[in-house]
């Protein structure tokens, strides 16, 4: 089955897209509109990522057609097999189809034991690729792998620096050394998004001083500000190249923010140190809102949201449905919230229209 099914106009503007579209001779498209048809995705639906662990129920299929979520990322390695994948990605695209706007589809392909596509490149873990051009090469296979079967995001590469042998990050950081981290990430971003695979900086502003994994425990990083700054190195760097995401994670970081806040629930972090200082443009991505650290935090999505985290991931359906429902129940009340949804969805469709015209999903008409 073709990919062309959901749509977004292939257009460099951030505003809503409600037309079906179909693909232009130089990878534009042009609206067409359609009397009666669904608008798309509105704001909050927009900023909120569903979660499969196996193929999709008729429930959840609903949520989609329904305009409750505007992405789904792919979790658990093993499940997803390139038939699996590929027939899940379709029955997806055809239930946003009827909104007539793509989902943003991703999975975290790094490599190694993050792999959640056994059978498609990266063959390496991070730690084993021998340089730029290796990285580039397994990114560039990867972002073919994962176009095959309908995926358009990958949430990838790690780029922390780990200060120790001992990391819980293992194999999947490239390196223990900020500048060699910085060439590969480059590389990597490269890789994938000249293949039309939207690539994530991950996990900001770093888990390199991490004493363990933020899915598992509530992690503080009491590190002093410069030490923790040494580690950006990599993330100026995938930001230098383009990197259409970065992922923020749910370690505390007290030097940075005296609030003791997660990295995804701090705007000194997400709007300060990574947008005004970095200069970031492009989508910021929460690490799990499940995690022991953010799962604690009353009306946990829009907290997230409020801080400056433009799209919500989840580590069940579950909790996903509820951060829709604390969304929306929020924003009625809160003109603060619905300005923030408002920006961080248009920054949701600007990627949306990079992907459709770089091959990815769009809508064709009827």
């Amino acid at each position: 089955m073709k990919r062309a099914l959901a749509g977004l106009a292939a257009i460099a503007t951030v505003a809503v897209v409600t037309a079906c579209v179909r693909p232009g001779p130089s990878n534009s498209a042009a609206a067409e509109t359609h009397a009666g048809a669904p608008s798309g995705f509105a704001d909050t639906a927009e900023t909120v990522m569903g979660t499969l662990v196996a193929p999709p129920s008729r429930a959840f299929l609903a949520r989609i057609r329904n305009g409750k979520m505007g992405g789904v990322v792919l979790l658990r390695n093993g499940w997803l097999t390139h038939d699996t994948a590929a027939t899940v990605t379709a029955k997806l695209q055809r239930a946003a189809c009827t909104r007539g706007e793509p989902l943003l589809i991703a999975v975290d392909q790094e490599g190694g034991i993050v792999r959640r596509l056994a059978w498609a490149p990266p063959t390496e873990a991070p730690a084993d690729m021998s340089g730029a051009s290796a990285a580039h090469a397994q990114a560039s296979a990867a972002a073919t792998a994962l176009r095959s079967v309908g995926i358009d995001v990958d949430f990838a590469p790690v780029v922390d620096t780990p200060n120790s042998a001992s990391t819980f990050l293992g194999s999947r950081a490239f390196s223990h050394s900020r500048s060699r981290n910085a060439q590969l990430a480059r590389a990597f971003v490269g890789g994938l998004q000249a293949n039309g695979i939207a690539a994530t900086a991950k996990h900001f502003p770093g888990l390199g001083l991490a004493s363990g994994n933020t899915d598992k425990g509530r992690i503080v990083i009491g590190a002093a500000a410069w030490k923790i700054r040494q580690g950006l190195l990599p993330f100026e760097s995938a930001i230098h190249a383009g990197v259409k995401l970065v992922m923020l994670s749910t370690a505390i970081y007290p030097k940075l923010d005296a609030t003791d806040e997660p990295a995804a629930f701090s705007s000194a972090i997400a709007n300060g140190l990574l947008r005004k200082t970095l200069g970031f443009e492009g989508v910021t991505v929460t690490d799990s809102l499940t995690a022991p650290a953010a799962d604690t935090i009353p009306h946990t999505a829009t907290r997230a949201m409020l801080a400056g985290s433009d799209l919500l991931i989840f580590g069940a359906e579950s909790a996903s449905e509820r951060g829709y429902s604390t969304l929306l129940a929020d924003a009625a009340g809160s003109p603060r919230l619905r300005a923030r949804l408002t920006q961080a969805a248009a920054r949701i469709r600007a990627l949306k229209a990079w992907l459709a015209a770089h091959g990815g999903a769009i809508c064709s008409g009827a």
